[in-house]
């Protein structure tokens, strides 16, 4: 069974009433009756050695003084609700000031030891107290002799009424507490709790492909962040099954057209469709359509591996310069066949940088091959070096049709083809860039594009630039891990 957050907040919530309310009958009565019982004794004890004090001063007897003790017993018993005895030495009342039929009755005779204590608790003297009571006795002294006594009395019944009462108000403070914690803890379940749940929601329904649920506004700043990055992540997920399908829809498209093509033709070829002077071009256009399998291929078997392994560069010192003249060189029939010329403007005979020379020339290949695929016949591809605060920038920059602004924030994405791009591109794959990309961002490096719609198009990356003159400890290892929510994962 699954214990969720509002059912631990109930159980805690009535264990921890259970517990005060427990520990509030089982002691606070007790406690009560003795805090109030005490004072009481303390109150009433100070009050009996004002009177003896007084009494002892007039140096006479109980009888010669009962006069007066009576009148101020009287007013004592109405100021403080206490009853007051004068006792002869014997234990016969001389004076009550409550009840005159007291008067008369010997103490001893029911109980001997009462005299010599100081108070007596929940005793009476059987057959004159009905009740128990809180008894305080104080000796009247008069030239050192013991010349009665003085007995303050408080019904213990009163004392267990007023602890009763305070005990009343404190257990309906409690229940008000209770109300009040009750609509405290409703809605801190309402800001706290309920939010959970309905982000638990959410989450199941972003997980199942509803993107169109609102996040839960209630709660704290925490939970609203909470929401707020639930909501991102829907979003993002959102855009990754997009970017599933737009790009399951053009791998399936780059695949099928070469693939019905080959079929196609091959067909032709084999049942004698096309007759045998023709047959030359037709298998030309195979190896073509082949070529641009292989290609494609080639291209999603790197991306998967950048995807899963990462791209591992082998960093390594070589001249860049060498490595784009032989690059380029390989280029010449493209752009013979366009009329194109590629000018290469060098920042000195020698540049050495520290990158994995296999990968930087695939990335020049990838630029070069896209100028020449957009660039205006008869044209000029500019490619160049500058050396600037230990790096190097290169730049490849061709004179055609250019890219909007539009285009440019997605000429990165896998696959993508301008609609005006695509009848230039006969045989691009629309990973190219891509690749290049990432490739350079292995090397902890950057990439950027400055293109005019209709004028051309420049790239430029940056590489590490290596010093002459530094030790060079030969090829070093360097593997770098992108991961990306647009990206296609397994």
């Amino acid at each position: 069974m699954k214990v969720t957050l509002r059912l631990q907040f109930i159980t805690a919530y009535l264990l921890l009433v259970i517990c005060i309310f427990v520990l509030i009958n089982t002691y606070g009565y007790s406690l009560t009756y003795n805090y109030l019982e005490t004072k009481k004794e303390q109150q009433i004890s100070s009050e009996a050695y004002y009177l003896t004090s007084h009494y002892a001063s007039t140096q006479g007897t109980p009888e010669d003084g009962a006069f007066t003790l009576q009148k101020q017993s009287t007013m004592l018993s109405s100021l403080f609700d206490t009853r007051v005895w004068l006792v002869s030495p014997t234990g016969t009342i001389l004076s009550d000031s409550s009840d005159y039929d007291y008067v008369g009755k010997n103490i001893t005779d029911s109980d001997s030891d009462f005299l010599n204590r100081q108070s007596v608790k929940g005793a009476r003297p059987k057959g004159i107290m009905k009740s128990n009571v809180l008894a305080v006795i104080c000796p009247l002294t008069g030239s050192k002799e013991t010349k009665g006594y003085l007995v303050l009395l408080t019904p213990q019944k009163a004392i267990k009424e007023e602890a009763t009462l305070i005990l009343d108000t404190i257990l309906i403070c409690y229940l008000l507490l209770l109300l009040v914690s009750a609509i405290v803890f409703l809605l801190l379940y309402w800001r706290s709790v309920y939010p959970l749940k309905q982000h638990a929601h959410n989450a199941k329904e972003y997980a199942d492909g509803h993107f169109d649920q609102n996040p839960a506004k209630l709660g704290g700043a925490e939970q609203l962040e909470l929401a707020s990055a639930v909501k991102y992540l829907a979003q993002k997920n959102k855009s990754m099954i997009e970017y599933q399908r737009q790009f399951l829809a053009n791998v399936s498209h780059d695949f099928r057209s070469p693939l019905t093509s080959i079929r196609g033709y091959t067909e032709a070829l084999a049942d004698g469709t096309i007759p045998p002077e023709m047959q030359e071009k037709y298998l030309h256009i195979i190896l073509f359509e082949t070529g641009r399998l292989t290609k494609l291929t080639s291209n999603l078997l790197d991306l998967n591996q950048f995807e899963h392994s990462g791209l591992i560069v082998e960093l390594e010192r070589f001249d860049l310069h060498n490595t784009l003249k032989e690059t380029i060189e390989t280029f010449e029939p493209q752009c013979e066949k366009k009329h194109l010329s590629i000018d290469l403007l060098l920042d000195g005979k020698e540049l050495y940088v520290k990158a994995d020379q296999s990968k930087i020339q695939r990335v020049i290949q990838n630029l070069v091959d896209n100028a020449i695929k957009f660039s205006n016949t008869n044209s000029v591809i500019e490619i160049h070096t500058v050396k600037k605060h230990h790096k190097v920038f290169v730049s490849v920059k061709d004179h055609g049709i250019g890219i909007t602004k539009e285009e440019a924030s997605k000429i990165w994405d896998r696959f993508y083809k301008s609609d005006r791009s695509r009848g230039k591109d006969k045989t691009g794959t629309g990973l190219g860039l891509s690749i290049t990309k990432e490739i350079i961002e292995a090397h902890g490096e950057h990439i950027n594009v400055i293109s005019t719609e209709g004028v051309g198009t420049e790239f430029i990356f940056s590489l590490p630039l290596h010093i002459l003159g530094r030790n060079y400890k030969g090829a070093q290892q360097r593997k770098v891990r992108h991961f990306k929510l647009t990206n296609l994962s397994s």
